[in-house]
């Protein structure tokens, strides 16, 4: 089965996106405006995923005295300069096209250690999310 195909079955929903250049506090709010998912995808001013920004980074922002001394030293000083989406995303991003098949992506993203990924189309642009959880209920709901 085609990613596309699983995508058919799915209600919309809104998509997590940041633009590279949206401030800190920017970010949160639109982290809190989508409850279904814990990632943010950063896209530059074309649209296309630059990046993601996990809720773990996130607080780990906000709130970096509270998992000292897990925040090794040599990301201090970016995390005390960062001020946009895009001085704190991950470049990293795993993803997948409508075209990819299904299996390969569920293995992908076990293989990963990632619960949610974009579905980007030709241009890189986020068309929609899928998460580990609407694997689930395609599966077993």
């Amino acid at each position: 089965m085609k990613i596309k195909e699983l995508l058919a079955t799915m209600d919309e929903r809104g998509l997590p996106l940041v633009e590279e250049d949206e401030t800190i506090q920017g970010v949160l709010q639109q982290m809190l405006h989508y409850p279904h998912t814990r990632l943010m995808y950063v896209v530059d001013k074309e649209g296309a995923c630059t990046g993601v920004i996990s809720l773990g980074t996130l607080i780990r922002y906000l709130f970096p005295r509270n998992f000292e001394p897990a925040v090794h030293s040599r990301f201090i000083i970016p995390m005390i300069t960062a001020e946009t989406a895009k001085d704190i995303m991950n470049k990293g991003v795993i993803s997948a096209t409508g075209e990819d098949d299904l299996d390969v992506v569920i293995k992908r993203m076990i293989k990963a250690r990632v619960k949610e990924i974009p579905i980007l189309d030709k241009e890189k642009k986020v068309v929609t999310d899928l998460t580990m959880l609407d694997l689930l209920h395609y599966y077993h709901g």
